[in-house]
């Protein structure tokens, strides 16, 4: 049952378990046994609750012999970010300080994912308090690369991105505020979708303006991607940023199973630039498979040129308004624990804490000058594309590459740049898988569209996906 199960997709594992093609109980035994087989080599799986899970699962098979009408992912197993507030099971973020800590309540995300029929079954590693894209955290230690165990697998999705990768489960939610959906998707073979602010909305009892950063997906393929945005987008209440559309506008027939498709790009208009014209230092061999994926939309008949926005406001957007967020989330546990956070999210936190007033201000001028210049390169493209990350898979021992083609980097966030650029725009965002490295390791390539353009960004990276089939190769595990 094992190896016919391993690499389905989550709509395939779906369909199975509704048909009674397969049961939630022999879904989940394939689960937690792939979790005892792989996960003490990649560490990504840090808490576990398979007591709860098989009486969750057994209440699935129950349900279904009945006839009840069911979600439309009943029975799948799932673990979450460690990130993600989960009732009754705890999560951590990583941080010592939380490493004991159980909520009361799930976050809106799991609550749909739940509605939806997941079975959660744990939850997967991040770094502390989600701050850079390498998981490593002392309550837990570093979650490795599936495709090499010496190599990072990212973050602060890390933990996800490696579960899929080997195979334990198809698709997850993440979150990303500086590219922590779609670096580790890049790291490990997979899709990872930043949505756009509302999609997947901020609420109260937290801050419901909060815009950087964005609750996602990661999954091995673009239509199960589009299938957990499917049940987890849509407005909510105390979310005064909703989209308005329902999650149903991610119900396309080309993600449909059994569907005979053919990528079509036709009269698609692409923005295409590795490097964003030199902006950010690229090592070369991913600059090359980047810049080889131009061919894959031009085969597909899209139109293609070298035109990108400028993104010249973009750092100073990004920086300040993640100091602040950092300052928000982490300020007053940094006043009562200043010996148990690790230095970069000190350092983060000591930024947002010393901006003046004038800083602030004139961030906000530059995200207008940012929107505007968004607003204009989507008057004539539909999707900009660059690299995804700046660097292949890093060995795991380091906390960040420290340069780039012999290019210095100043801080932990700097070979994110790619990403962090990206989210400071506001615009949806995804990585998909666009080749691999001479030594086996990933790379992904980044897709952008204008703000609320999710659905169509979507079915640019199936079509893509769909033509170029990089995602079917996977780590010998």
């Amino acid at each position: 049952m094992s190896d016919e199960l391993r690499w389905l997709s989550t709509r395939e594992l779906a369909a199975r378990i509704a048909s009674k093609q397969v049961s939630a109980r022999e879904a989940l035994q394939d689960h937690l046994d792939r979790i005892d087989a792989i996960n003490p080599a990649i560490n990504a799986v840090v808490t576990r609750d398979d007591e709860t899970s098989m009486s969750r699962a057994a209440a699935a098979d129950e349900a279904l012999a009945r006839g009840e009408v069911v979600g439309p992912l009943h029975g799948v197993p799932m673990t979450h970010k460690d990130t993600h507030d989960t009732a009754g099971m705890r999560t951590t973020w990583g941080s010592p300080i939380m490493a004991d800590r159980v909520p009361d309540t799930d976050a809106l995300i799991i609550s749909r994912l739940k509605k939806a029929g997941i079975n959660t079954t744990g939850k997967t590693n991040v770094p502390e308090f989600a701050a850079g894209s390498h998981t490593f955290n002392p309550v837990f230690g570093t979650t490795v690369n599936p495709y090499d165990t010496s190599k990072s697998a990212s973050g602060s999705s890390g933990g996800v991105g490696a579960v899929l990768a080997a195979g334990i489960q198809a698709s997850g939610d993440g979150s990303d505020m500086g590219g922590s959906l779609r670096s580790p998707a890049s790291f490990n073979n997979v899709v990872g979708f930043r949505p756009s602010n509302g999609r997947i909305p901020h609420t109260l009892p937290g801050n419901p303006f909060a815009w950087l950063a964005q609750s996602g997906f990661m999954a091995r393929t673009v239509a199960d991607v589009a299938l957990l945005m499917s049940a987890a987008s849509g407005p909510a209440p105390g979310g005064p940023r909703s989209i308005s559309e329902p999650g149903t506008v991610f119900d396309l027939p080309e993600f449909e199973l059994a569907v005979d498709y053919s990528p079509d790009l036709r009269g698609l208009r692409v923005g295409f630039s590795p490097d964003l014209d030199g902006l950010l230092p690229v090592e070369t061999e991913v600059r090359d498979i980047v810049a080889g994926s131009v061919n894959v939309f031009t085969e597909l008949g899209a139109g293609v040129d070298d035109t990108i926005p400028d993104l010249g406001d973009a750092d100073e957007v990004f920086n300040v308004r993640r100091a602040l967020d950092f300052v928000q989330s982490w300020g007053p546990l940094l006043e009562e624990h200043p010996d148990q956070i690790k230095d970069s999210v000190v350092w983060n936190i000591e930024m947002g804490l010393g901006l003046t007033g004038t800083e602030v201000v004139s961030a906000d001028r530059a995200r207008g000058r940012l929107y505007g210049e968004v607003e204009r390169f989507f008057g004539d493209h539909d999707v900009l594309a660059l690299t995804t990350c700046q660097v292949l898979p890093f060995d795991a021992s380091i906390e960040y590459p420290s340069e780039i083609n012999g290019v210095h980097l100043e801080s932990y966030l700097d070979w994110m740049r790619a990403l962090c650029l990206i989210s400071a725009t506001g615009c949806p965002a995804i990585s998909v898988p666009a080749g691999f490295s001479a030594s086996g390791l990933p790379v992904g390539i980044q897709l952008v569209a204008k703000p609320g353009a999710d659905v169509s960004l979507l079915r640019v990276a199936h079509a893509f996906e769909a033509e170029t089939e990089f995602h079917k190769r996977h780590p010998a595990l």
